[in-house]
């Protein structure tokens, strides 16, 4: 290290950088006389190395002749990072320099799209739109954002330029898939890889929720991102570091994100992460603010069993619903407080362990209505409050997946499971998460809705004339238009879901000592896969016979124990 260094505070970046080329061209502009030449020179695969003088047969030419020229390029896949440019030269000799505005977008109509009007485009938690300075001879690196597509326009009249190439610059962890699923269904093969790839996206230097927009630490968010991880990658360190992050930006009483839900789902996490990594002393460092925040919740739970609470919180689109939101809130509160009292006992908290369990028999003496809200009957069911066969039958199941939305979508999925209807929970993973892929996703968005799929134009294309722009046209909220996140950890769930319920494998002891090994394969004819533990690898592979039972070959590390159902 270079001695000067050991008086600044310098952090290394855990982080790899990738460069990819296009894939594509999606869109270029045309003139009477061509604005671009030899734009398929861009999808070749040349590097950013300039050089002091290039032919013109061998750089692709933008040419500003009174209309800017641009070009959308495809990059095949959502990606988190920028991207880089390089100009070998051009007719600007004054400054040598090129005045580039570029677009990223998530989805082709984003990056074709201008900042503000009907379909609200935004800048908001990072700049997808911006005009830069590129110099020539150079290769310069733009954007941090999340994005699949770029459009450049070259913005300097009456010049042109040499571009040489434009690669994207992917900045992820550099990660093994430890997990895995693979089955006898191709969609639900791809919708696994989808859902662990949208996590793996998010996770950057914290767990982000989305990597274009709400590049923040939301701890609701996370159940559903770090239950992925964990079926995934089994650990990364950036769980911890966003747990004590925001644990640490919330000092009680306050609420976290001012949410008490999300406090409440800060405990539910914590409870997961240790079921699955068994590190009692990362726990123990949770142990004042974890009893602190648990005796301030039952604070909340009032002599008839209801819990009064600020600004209750589900997800948005049950929001319109407080009823439901209301009886949402009550089973988390009961959920919290189960998990409450397992975590003091394991830190031999034993007053708060008490506390717990009484003002869980507490607020087991009411049940609110859940005002037919699938989200609340789900939590419901998953806490013991309604029998789950009955709630699936009668809310969850009828006209499912209408009324599903990409966070609460794990619970409604974990209520059918539990009911037993994977067949059901199969089926509208399939229509609800493979809508989303057969409108051209890499990725799962902030918000879904099924209806969106009528009359709907893939989101890799511009849109043609008589079709819906999706991301452009729908989503509530804040999350309007090409605000709409098309990268969002919370909407992972099936990853989860699937190596729990039909590959079978859930954590039955801290660490992973001891696993269950259940599958249910509705449908499906085979399916196998791996779970990862701090013990190693749990290895499985189901297979239905003729007569419907399901024979399972499992392999599991030293120090795994497994208990077959």
């Amino acid at each position: 290290m270079i001695p000067s260094w050991e008086a600044l505070k310098v952090t290394k970046e855990p982080r790899t950088r990738y460069y990819i080329d296009p894939v594509r061209i999606v869109w270029q502009s045309e003139d009477e006389s061509p604005a671009i030449e030899r734009a398929e020179l861009l999808l070749t695969g040349r590097d950013g190395q300039s050089v002091l003088s290039t032919s013109m047969e061998k750089a692709c030419i933008f040419r500003h002749e009174g209309n800017a020229p641009g070009i959308l390029l495809d990059f095949g896949t959502e990606l988190h990072g920028g991207v880089q440019i390089c100009i070998a030269g051009g007719s600007k000799k004054d400054t040598r320099t090129a005045r580039i505005r570029v677009r990223f977008g998530e989805s082709a109509m984003e990056a074709m799209s201008e900042l503000g009007g009907t379909t609200n485009a935004t800048n908001n938690h990072a700049v997808r739109d911006g005009i830069f300075e590129v110099s020539f001879m150079g290769a310069e690196e733009l954007g941090n954002t999340g994005f699949r597509f770029v459009r450049i326009d070259f913005l300097d009249e009456g010049h042109f330029i040499q571009l040489l190439s434009i690669r994207a610059v992917a900045v992820m962890h550099d990660l093994e898939y430890k997990g895995s699923f693979r089955c006898s269904d191709e969609l639900l093969n791809r919708i696994w890889a989808a859902g662990a790839y949208t996590v793996h996206l998010n996770m950057q230097d914290y767990l982000w929720d989305g990597i274009k927009r709400d590049r923040l630490v939301w701890t609701g968010d996370m159940h559903p991102e770090t239950s992925t991880l964990q079926a995934v990658f089994g650990s990364h360190e950036v769980v911890p570091r966003s747990l004590d992050f925001i644990r640490d930006e919330s000092p009680l009483p306050d609420w976290m994100t001012t949410f008490p839900t999300y406090s409440i789902w800060w405990v539910l996490v914590h409870h997961d992460w240790y079921m699955h990594n068994g590190n009692l002393e990362y726990l123990l460092e949770q142990k004042t603010y974890m009893t602190g925040l648990l005796r301030q919740l039952a604070d909340c739970v009032l002599e008839d069993g209801t819990a009064d609470i600020p600004n209750p919180f589900l997800d948005w689109p049950s929001s319109t619903n407080p009823e439901g939101v209301r009886a949402g809130t009550h089973a988390l509160f009961i959920w919290c407080m189960m998990a409450g009292a397992k975590l003091c006992g394991v830190m031999e908290e034993h007053d708060t362990a008490e506390l717990c369990r009484q003002t869980e028999a507490r607020l087991r003496q009411a049940l609110p209505d859940h005002n037919h809200s699938k989200q609340a009957a789900s939590l419901q069911a998953l806490v013991g409050l309604l029998d789950p066969q009955q709630a699936n039958r009668e809310v969850i199941a009828p006209d499912s997946p209408r009324a599903y939305s990409t966070f609460y979508g794990y619970y409604i999925l974990k209520a059918r499971g539990e009911a037993g209807d994977i067949q059901g929970s199969l089926d509208s993973i399939r229509s609800y998460w493979g809508g989303m892929l057969s409108l051209g996703a890499t990725t799962f968005w902030e918000d879904f809705d099924i209806e969106w799929l009528n009359n709907a134009a893939r989101i890799d294309e511009l849109t043609p004339q008589g079709k819906v722009d999706v991301h452009g046209s729908y989503g509530g909220y804040c999350y309007q238009g090409y605000r709409h996140s098309l990268c969002h950890g919370w909407a992972s769930g099936p990853t989860a879901w699937l190596s729990e319920y039909v590959l079978g494998i859930r954590p039955l002891e801290p660490g992973c000592r001891t696993v269950r090994v259940a599958p249910q394969l509705g449908d499906l004819t085979w399916a196998e896969g791996t779970f990862p533990t701090p013990h190693g690898i749990v290895r499985v592979k189901h297979t239905k016979r003729p007569d419907g039972t399901v024979h399972s070959d499992i392999t599991a590390p030293e120090g795994v124990t497994v208990v077959r159902a």
